[in-house]
Parts: structure tokens; C-alpha cells; sequence
């Protein structure tokens, strides 16, 4: 499938610039909505962005980035602490771009995230006898960035020797953040839509909010822009045929690409059967896409659906429990060339779901452990063990 839409080269109009990571299309917002019920934990965003005039392409599987802005009240008590002039200007960057300090803090620069190096860096400009004795001890500068930001170094170190621009000198330039893409392109012609949880926490007496996922759900209104660009994810597509079994195991925000995937499939009208684990907390309040995901499966698009909401029962029951109870089944899906796929949670989820994968091998196939990952492991040679995990 073409990714890319080429301009036709008109000699009396002007050629587009071609939107790339580094030079962001803005996009419109013609949707932004909570997904999750009044009384949940949770507040999912529903994003749908115009790329009219963007000349992207996407398919199922790929990801959007979004270069976000920072905070503009934590920018705020930024300039507060070091009373510095939001209006003065800096430099950033290795070309050397000039910016007003303020637009600096809030568009340019990662504020929110500490390193080693930044610590170390600090250090030249203060006297203060915690932060030099902090330096020399690798483990204690892990320990205090885990979860602390630029303020908080900023507040606990002082006072400080330093200008605007030695601090700035020590930022590093933000990333973009990547999100799975939650829809297909041929369902939804010139728009991308995506699926992004909002992540807010506390962590050393302050509150803290996801630069990107929190300025979505709190500061993006329809009819704004967001600056974004498609990145392509060669390692997480559909079978070129879709004659093709598919399972996904997709909870929380993890069921954003399995949407893109499912509406692909219905406007194929794919004839493999497809199979959708989805978990959150509760039914009433975190079933994402529950009416469309319903939809599928009455026309036929979703052959299964599983779904396992943890704090609904007292004993919590997860995605990888729903795949254990339907082992058998499952098995004999796999086994018959069917395609895996699972999105979501790196550290906890996706390890507990590859080890209820390897226990299904190992008891509905009849092998030992090292048998059952031989044949997980040959699943991934042949490309139908697919994993998105972040």
C-alpha cells in the first residue's frame, strides 16, 4: 500500500512542502472527546485530526506523533522561581535558533524530564552542598530524577549563579510522542483519529501531568491544530491477505491500533476471523468503543470478543485469564496459522500475556517449556507474533 501521496506538479501552483518529523503538519481537531464514563478513574481521549493537505498516508499499525507544548502554568512557575524575563531571548538548540525564553520553555525545550547530565551540569552554578554531594553518587541521581522535573532541581538546589541561557544550555530538545493510530484510512478518507490515555499523577508533594496526553485532554479544543506527522511501523501490520485469523489482545489505551485494524477488515469485508481481548477497570465506566466494538460483532467484522474488567469482581481478572479460560480454542486458532498480536503495557501486561501464551502452547499442544517456546519463537520468525508495547 502507498504511504506517501504525491503532489501533482502543476507548474502555475506552488509545491507544498512535504510534512515530516521535523517539519509538522497542522492539523486540525474535529473531535475530542472522553471516552470513559462519568466515575471513572480514567480519562480516555477520542481525537479525530484532519490531514487534508497533509499528502500523509497511513495504514493500521502505524503510529502519529504529536510534538507537544509544555505546560503553560508550569512554565509559568518557572519564570516565578527563577524570576527570570519571559521575554528574553535565548538560544537553542544546535543550529542556534533564537526564541523568547518563555516560547522557549513552553514549545522548544523538555522541562519535565531530569538527567544525569542536567545534575551535573547544575552543579557549576550553585554552591549548594546537596546537589555537589549528589552528583558524585550515581545511584542517588537516579533515584532523585525518578519523578522530579526541571522545577524541582530548580527549588532544591538553590541559589542559583546562573543566567537564563545556562539553564537553558542544559535542556534537551522535547521529543515527539508517538501514538498507535486508532483508525483506517479508507474508512475515514483525509483524517486520523487517535486513543490516548491522560496520564496524571503525585509524586514528591506536587502533581504531576503527561506533557503530551494532558495537554489533549485539557488545553486542545475542536477547531485548534496540533503539529503532527505519520511514522511508520513496519513491525505491526495486518496479513497482506485478509483471508487470515487475527487475535488481539489489546486492553485500556492498548486497543487503539485493534480499532484501526478492525475498521480496515469491515471496509475490506475481510473473510479471516478475528478475535479482540479487551480489559480496564470497570464495565459501566471503561469499556472503550464498547457500542462500535458491539456493532463489529453482530455484522460479523469481530468474530470474539473477551473482555475482563479487573475491579468489577474481587478477584481481579485480567486479559491474559480471559486467554487462559479459551486456551483451548485459542490454541487451535493459533495452530491453524492464525496471526497474534498484542498492544499495550511493556513491563507488566504484555509479559504476563507472552507467559499465558507459552502455558496454552505448552498444555493444549502437549510440550514441555522449552518445546512451547520453540514454537512462540517460530511464530515470530513467521511474523504472526506481533507485539506494540510501550
Amino acid at each position: 500500500m502507498q504511504r506517501t501521496i504525491d503532489n501533482e506538479k502543476d507548474p502555475k501552483k506552488p509545491v507544498p512542502a512535504t510534512f515530516s518529523r521535523t517539519n509538522p503538519f497542522q492539523a486540525k481537531v474535529l473531535k475530542n472527546i472522553n471516552l470513559n464514563g462519568e466515575g471513572s478513574s480514567k480519562e480516555t481521549r477520542h481525537i479525530e485530526l484532519s490531514l487534508e493537505g497533509s499528502g500523509f498516508s497511513y495504514i493500521p499499525g502505524d503510529t502519529l506523533g504529536i510534538a507537544p507544548s509544555n505546560d503553560p502554568e508550569l512554565v509559568a512557575a518557572l519564570l516565578e522561581e527563577m524570576k527570570w524575563d519571559a521575554d528574553e531571548v535565548v538560544t537553542v538548540g544546535r543550529k542556534g535558533e533564537t526564541l523568547p525564553l518563555k516560547e522557549a520553555l513552553i514549545t522548544y525545550l523538555d522541562i519535565t524530564l531530569l538527567t544525569k547530565k542536567i545534575l551535573q551540569g547544575a552543579a557549576a552554578f550553585t554552591d549548594n552542598e546537596k546537589l555537589q554531594k549528589l552528583v558524585e553518587d550515581t545511584a542517588a541521581i537516579k533515584e532523585y530524577c525518578d519523578g522530579r522535573d526541571l522545577l524541582d532541581m530548580l527549588r532544591d538546589f538553590g541559589p542559583w549563579k546562573a543566567s537564563a541561557q545556562d539553564i537553558v544550555a542544559l535542556l534537551r530538545q522535547m521529543v515527539p510522542r508517538l501514538y498507535s493510530i486508532a483508525s483506517s484510512l479508507a474508512a475515514h478518507p483525509d483524517e486520523v483519529h487517535l486513543t490516548i490515555g491522560a496520564v496524571r499523577y503525585t509524586a514528591h508533594g506536587r502533581e504531576r501531568k503527561g506533557v503530551c496526553s494532558v495537554q489533549c485532554a485539557e488545553r486542545v479544543q475542536e477547531g485548534d491544530t496540533l503539529p503532527v506527522f505519520v511514522q511508520i511501523n513496519k513491525h505491526f501490520h495486518l496479513p497482506e491477505e485478509l483471508d487470515k485469523d487475527i487475535i488481539m489482545v489489546g486492553p485500556g489505551t492498548g486497543i487503539a491500533p485493534f480499532r484501526s485494524f478492525i475498521e480496515e477488515l469491515a471496509v475490506n469485508k475481510a473473510t479471516g476471523r478475528s478475535w479482540l481481548f479487551f480489559g480496564d477497570q470497570h464495565k459501566a465506566t471503561d469499556y472503550l468503543y464498547q457500542d462500535e466494538l458491539e456493532k463489529y460483532q453482530q455484522d460479523g467484522t469481530l468474530t470474539k470478543i473477551d473482555v475482563a474488567f479487573s475491579r468489577d469482581s474481587t478477584q481481579k481478572v485480567y486479559v491474559q485469564h480471559k486467554m487462559l479460560e479459551h486456551g483451548k480454542e485459542l490454541f487451535e486458532w493459533i495452530n491453524n496459522g492464525a496471526y497474534f498480536y498484542v498492544c499495550g503495557d511493556k513491563e507488566h501486561m504484555a509479559k504476563d500475556v507472552n507467559e499465558a501464551l507459552l502455558t496454552i502452547i505448552e498444555q493444549e499442544g502437549g510440550m514441555d517449556r522449552e518445546a512451547a517456546e520453540a514454537y512462540l519463537k517460530e511464530m515470530k520468525t513467521q511474523g504472526r507474533y506481533l507485539r506494540d508495547v510501550y
